[in-house]
Order: structure tokens, then C-alpha cells, then sequence
């Protein structure tokens, strides 16, 4: 691997470096974004349940907007439950907005890593052309500069693209189970205030 490296040239420390900051924001997304995290199934159906029963509400509801961003969403509308149902729904969307943007939190950075990373290798490719016509003066000819030149040209461009391929991939998976998530509070989110004000059982 490190004679890779030191044949690809100085070109590939970025690349490196971005692949590193890559495996790492997936890794954190993997864990981070899970469902049962996120939006856990039976959470509505427990807080509603509970806030009912009666009893400190209060602690209830600093315990359920601890425990997930769907029971931030929830409480955030529980703790308005007994204003209106158009203030209900304005307390829920803020939180939902600010949930929905703590989800998305890396997404941007992976996305541009995706973006970038071949650009990155394009650049090592032309800084390994120019290596390899600088070393061409007429009358002498190096073999071995021409061989660095190609080598810091190609590894460039593959190590480019290797990166832009996994990070494009898991930034459109991220993105596309955010969307899920949000629309899944969404949904929660209604049904809540459709139950706190008698309209569903």
C-alpha cells in the first residue's frame, strides 16, 4: 500500500485524507441513522398512553424528547396539547424542521467528497502529465521520470474515482432514508394531533 502511495506522489494526500473523512461520516451515519433510533416503532402509541394516564408529565416529556428525534417531535406537540390545534401543529413543525436538519447533519460533506473526489484525481492526473512532459527535453529521453509521470496520472484518477463511487452511493442511501424518516414523523406527528384532539381514537 505505501509503495502505491509514494508512487502516486504527493497528489494522492488529499485523496487520502478525503477517503478517510468519508469512512468515517458513513460509519456515523450508519450508526446514527438507524430506524429504530430514529423514528422507534410503538413510541406515539406508549406517549400517548402515559400522558393520559396523567402523573408528572413534565418528566414524561423531558424523557421522551431525550429518547428520539420522533419523541422530540412528540413532545414538542404534548407540551402544547392543551392550546390550540393550529398552535399544536406550529410547535410540532419546529421541532420537526430542526429534527430534520440534526438528520442531515454530514450529509453535505459527504455529498461534496462524492462531488470532488474526482476532480481531486484529475488534478494528480494533470500534475502527472506534467511531470512526465517536463522530464521529456529534446535529445534525452528518461524512461524512469516517464514511468513516475504515468504512475502519478493513474493512481490519481483511480484512487478518485474508488472514492467518488462508495461516497456517492451511501450519500443518495443517507439522503433518500432521511426522506423516509421525516415522512414517517410526519405522519406521527398528525396522528397525535388528530388523537389529543379527539378526532381518532
Amino acid at each position: 500500500m505505501f509503495e502505491i502511495v509514494k508512487a502516486a506522489g504527493w497528489p494522492i494526500w488529499p485523496l487520502l485524507l478525503a477517503s478517510v473523512i468519508s469512512v468515517a461520516l458513513i460509519i456515523e451515519r450508519l450508526v446514527a441513522l438507524r430506524r429504530v433510533k430514529v423514528v422507534p416503532p410503538g413510541l406515539l402509541q406508549r406517549a400517548v398512553g402515559e400522558f393520559k394516564r396523567g402523573g408528572d408529565n413534565s418528566r414524561l416529556l423531558d424523557d421522551l424528547e431525550r429518547h428520539s428525534p420522533l419523541g422530540r417531535v412528540l413532545a414538542a406537540g404534548l407540551r402544547n396539547v392543551g392550546l390550540s390545534r393550529e398552535v399544536m401543529k406550529e410547535s410540532i413543525e419546529e421541532a420537526g424542521s430542526a429534527v430534520a436538519h440534526e438528520l442531515n447533519r454530514y450529509l453535505t460533506t459527504l455529498g461534496t467528497i462524492a462531488s470532488i473526489s474526482p476532480l481531486m484525481g484529475l488534478f494528480g492526473t494533470v500534475v502527472g502529465m506534467i511531470e512526465i512532459f517536463g522530464s521529456q527535453t529534446p535529445g534525452t529521453g528518461n524512461p524512469q521520470q516517464l514511468a513516475h509521470g504515468i504512475s502519478i496520472a493513474l493512481y490519481n484518477t483511480g484512487f478518485g474515482i474508488f472514492i467518488a463511487i462508495p461516497s456517492m452511493i451511501f450519500w443518495r442511501h443517507f439522503r433518500a432514508l432521511v426522506d423516509s424518516f421525516v415522512v414517517d414523523m410526519e405522519q406521527q406527528a398528525v396522528r397525535l394531533v388528530e388523537i389529543m384532539h379527539g378526532e381518532r381514537k
